[in-house]
């Protein structure tokens, strides 16, 4: 195994999504594995608590926790979410997310371009 895949230590993720391309992220603590296919694209993300992102919006997203808690704001509704919770972020809401502890979530991006790799 490379020290690339060992440097994070502690994600739920197995070795096959961790070898997957990488994300181009600009938020330090995040980091993601892209799996693209037709006009979707899947993240699977490791995200240290790194605090607020701040209000933003674009294509839909849905999304599943897979460990942690964060914080999910969508069009002004508040809510809290943990392990097993999923969500559901329509095209063009405006959203915002406060990471609370570290968090592993898949996000599915009806977009075919959301993220390009590294």
């Amino acid at each position: 195994m490379s020290d690339e895949i060992r440097k994070w230590d502690g994600t739920v993720y197995p070795e096959m999504i961790r070898r997957l391309p990488e994300i181009d992220i600009q938020v330090e603590g995040v980091r993601g594995w892209l799996l693209s296919g037709g006009d979707k694209q899947v993240v699977f993300f490791d995200i240290q608590p790194v605090g607020e992102i701040p209000p933003h919006s674009h294509c839909a997203q849905w999304g599943i926790m897979i460990e942690g808690e964060m914080s999910l704001t969508i069009d002004g509704d508040t809510k809290v979410y943990r392990k097993g919770d999923w969500y559901y972020i329509p095209q063009g809401a405006v959203h915002s997310a406060n990471f609370l502890s570290r968090v592993n979530v898949i996000d599915v991006f009806d977009a075919p371009d959301r993220y390009k790799t590294k």
